[in-house]
């Protein structure tokens, strides 16, 4: 057998994927209404994660790909942002209704919008 051909591939570079194939994703920018000011979003985005793999399972876990931005979280505004598939924005948002209380201190979570660029939506939600 003749092994070249596999070999070859190897040393070159990974084609990346087309944009077609790509998933295509949204950013959800969120308010956190308490009466406590929360100082990072570790913890703020724990209790969200644990809310959407509660409302949606591990499946749609997977499938909405949520990822938490904790680097983008805003002390006085008490706003954060999360990304997920443009097709599972709505599921996401639903979810934040089952978030009650975050480390034992009562707090509402609203969504305050959504935007297809990052740079888009710190412009328009965190001013």
């Amino acid at each position: 057998m003749d092994y070249s051909f596999s070999v070859n591939n190897m040393k070159g570079k990974i084609k990346p994927l087309l944009p077609s194939l790509r998933e295509r994703k949204r950013y959800l920018a969120y308010e956190v209404m308490s009466k406590y000011k929360f100082n990072d979003a570790v913890h703020v985005n724990k209790v969200i994660l644990d809310a959407a793999k509660e409302f949606l399972g591990s499946m749609g876990m997977a499938n909405a790909g949520i990822l938490a931005l904790n680097d983008k979280w805003d002390k006085e505004l008490q706003r954060g942002l999360l990304r997920v598939n443009n097709k599972h924005v709505n599921n996401l948002k639903a979810s934040l209704i089952f978030v009650k209380n975050i480390d034992g201190k009562e707090a509402i979570i609203k969504s305050v919008g959504a935007s297809g660029i990052l740079k888009k939506t710190e412009q328009n939600y965190f001013n």
